[in-house]
């Protein structure tokens, strides 16, 4: 039973955040006249399916994923179907193509701030101070000499302004090495330590340990709230901007990344912990499908935004066809990286 009601979260979290994706394209093709074939959430045969006046609405077999297709994206299609020129993507300005990919991770983003908003106003927030809030006796910290309520303020060179920073910055620290960290003491002065984590085996996995507590306090109120959703949406993007960072400069390998096996896995966690937890993940995950739909590769909207811009430096478009193969080959490379990916999830499991 715990299995069933866990798969069936997982799928109306994947699906909420799909949705909300998808419908910020669909809306903005909507506004601005682009014609739209189909709006689908999942991927695979179709399950569901609906014909509005001209767009039809599909449910589809395999839980994750979704999309909006538009007119524009395949030409040949559209000739076939004598879509009006007009309705097509290429026929909109810049500014036009723009938002409507840009709104699919921009209603991402917008759905995730109002989600943290509500976090702390209903449950509370936390003030996110980069506070020692204590230290385990015998650790690498204590012996290294860091004490409770030190202010950490730098890791490893790195500017910590919360307690997500210094977990952020100790996770991706080579823990073969010494990690430098700045602090100022109550008493005001401002002392660097080096620590290198204890390497220990916990459920038939290493993991380093530095014996610091980062427990935060809570804050209520409407005032705070704002606050809360300001630092911990700030935080939320400089952890992907640093993990992509890692990942193309190798301080993260391609096998410690989770896809929707991993998801899934944290999905049991945070039921467990209640419904403000489970609600953070969607936040988190949202962000998370925002910011990498908006990287600058093929197939990603950051892809399509990319030849936008590329069309307003050279002053006339890519030719469609180009640009569909383009996207059509980062593609099956994207499905590649997401087969190797769940592979890995899975392998971890055992």
């Amino acid at each position: 039973m715990t299995f069933l009601l866990n798969l069936l979260l997982f799928i109306l979290i994947l699906g909420f955040i799909v949705f909300v994706h998808e419908f910020g394209h669909f809306i903005f093709a909507k506004i601005t006249g682009v014609y739209v074939y189909e709006f689908a959430l999942g991927m695979g045969p179709k399950l569901f399916s609906k014909k509005g006046k001209e767009t039809e609405y599909t449910i589809r077999a395999i839980p994750i994923g979704g999309f909006c297709q538009l007119a524009g994206e395949d030409v040949d299609d559209d000739d076939l179907k004598k879509v009006p020129k007009d309705r097509r993507l290429q026929s909109k300005s810049c500014f036009q193509r723009f938002l409507i990919m840009f709104f699919g991770a921009g209603n991402n983003f917008i759905s995730a701030i109002l989600i943290l908003f509500l976090i702390a106003l209903i449950w509370g927030g936390t003030t996110m101070n980069p506070v020692i809030s204590s230290i385990e006796e015998g650790s690498a910290a204590e012996k290294a000499g860091l004490s409770k309520n030190d202010l950490v303020l730098e890791i490893n060179g790195h500017d910590i302004s919360t307690s997500d920073d210094m977990s952020l910055y100790l996770a991706v620290a080579d823990p073969a090495k010494k990690t430098s960290i700045r602090v100022e003491k109550e008493d005001g002065e401002v002392v660097t330590y080096k620590v290198k984590p204890t390497k220990i085996e916990e459920d038939g996995q290493v993991v380093y340990r530095y014996g610091i507590g980062m427990q935060q306090e809570k804050t209520y109120g409407f005032v705070n709230a704002l606050n809360y959703t300001v630092r911990k949406t700030g935080s939320i993007f400089k952890q992907m901007v640093v993990t992509v960072g890692y990942l193309f400069t190798g301080g993260i390998k391609l096998n410690q990344l989770s896809g929707p096996v991993g998801i899934y896995s944290i999905v049991g966690e945070q039921t467990k912990a209640g419904v403000a937890s489970v609600l953070y993940l969607v936040a988190f995950l949202s962000i998370n499908v925002g910011f990498l739909n908006l990287l600058p590769l093929p197939a990603f909207d950051g892809g399509h935004i990319l030849f936008i811009i590329i069309e307003k430096i050279k002053g006339s478009p890519v030719a469609p066809e180009t640009e569909n193969m383009i996207h059509t080959v980062g593609l099956f490379l994207l499905m590649l990286l997401m087969i190797f990916v769940t592979f890995n999830d899975i392998l971890k499991l055992f």
